[in-house]
């Protein structure tokens, strides 16, 4: 899609086709070893009980490994790796520093049909060497992703890019809802929803089962792909998401669907797809 002999610069033709600039770039973000080392079992650990926080993910990781890492230094990657505890928090009813807060508006809504309801987030993956990040964009009733994107920073400006590219690939929900973090809260991202007229939903704070279903996705991707086959480096990352994803929503049967794919009951039938190497090695 993307001409790089063209005339036009690669940012221009970005704009042009409303297409996020992030697909171009795989330059994975770099840490010392030993925090890579964390990161990981972080990553993996949290994945698996992500109700620890970061003292009980600090005695976790002296107990089994021996380390003597300090509790600020876990708090510290937590924040880099853009994780949180399941469950209250400290303050947790002091008012936050946000321009932009929104009420919950999935809790007891029957949610019956495609681009109802979406929902976005952002997780951390880790590499052979660096990590970068994940943005998803889930349709709650089918489990589609509609769109998806990589990057090696957490800015409003990617996800509100890879939001819009999912609107002109898929038409628009009714509600997005996603957690409330800064990308959440600015402005781009709230301007761009009420100007489409989405209704906007959020998390409540230390309430991240509040967004299971790309909660549960997560655990997916990883636990199939990231932690089988860890990448190595960003455009192989990119390559294997891309492959994961064609999985995902077309040959990935999902007992809580009946048995079917996101994209049958996403687009109502079934869409031919090229198989993937996930067929033979995922059940």
């Amino acid at each position: 899609m993307i001409d790089s002999t063209s005339q036009l610069s690669q940012r221009k033709q970005c704009e042009l086709l409303s297409v996020h600039r992030s697909n171009l770039y795989y330059k994975p973000k770099g840490e010392s070893a030993m925090n890579l080392h964390l990161m990981r079992i972080i990553d993996r650990q949290y994945t698996a009980t992500p109700f620890y926080g970061v003292p009980r993910m600090t005695a976790f990781i002296n107990r089994n490994y021996e380390y003597r890492v300090n509790q600020k230094r876990i708090a510290r990657l937590y924040k880099l790796m853009d994780i949180r505890a399941i469950g209250p928090n400290p303050n947790t009813s002091k008012p936050g520093k946000t321009s932009y807060k929104f009420p919950y508006l999935l809790r007891d809504l029957t949610i019956d049909k495609a681009n109802q309801v979406w929902a976005c987030d952002i997780t951390f993956i880790a590499m052979k060497h660096g990590f970068m990040y994940l943005f998803a964009i889930i349709d709650l009733f089918s489990r589609f992703i509609v769109n998806w994107s990589i990057s090696n920073a957490m800015t409003a400006q990617w996800c509100v890019s890879t939001i819009s590219e999912a609107f002109i690939l898929n038409g628009h929900p009714q509600i997005m809802n996603s957690d409330q973090g800064s990308q959440f809260t600015a402005d781009l991202y709230v301007d761009l929803l009420k100007e489409k007229q989405i209704q906007i939903s959020m998390d409540g704070k230390g309430r991240a089962i509040d967004n299971i279903f790309i909660e549960r996705f997560w655990r997916s991707v990883k636990q199939e792909y990231v932690y089988l086959h860890p990448p190595n480096g960003g455009k192989e990352l990119y390559n294997g998401i891309e492959e994961y994803m064609r999985f995902y929503n077309h040959e990935r049967q999902h007992e809580s669907l009946d048995y079917r794919t996101p994209a049958e009951l996403y687009y109502g039938k079934k869409v031919i797809f090229k198989p993937t190497k996930y067929s033979t090695l995922v059940v």
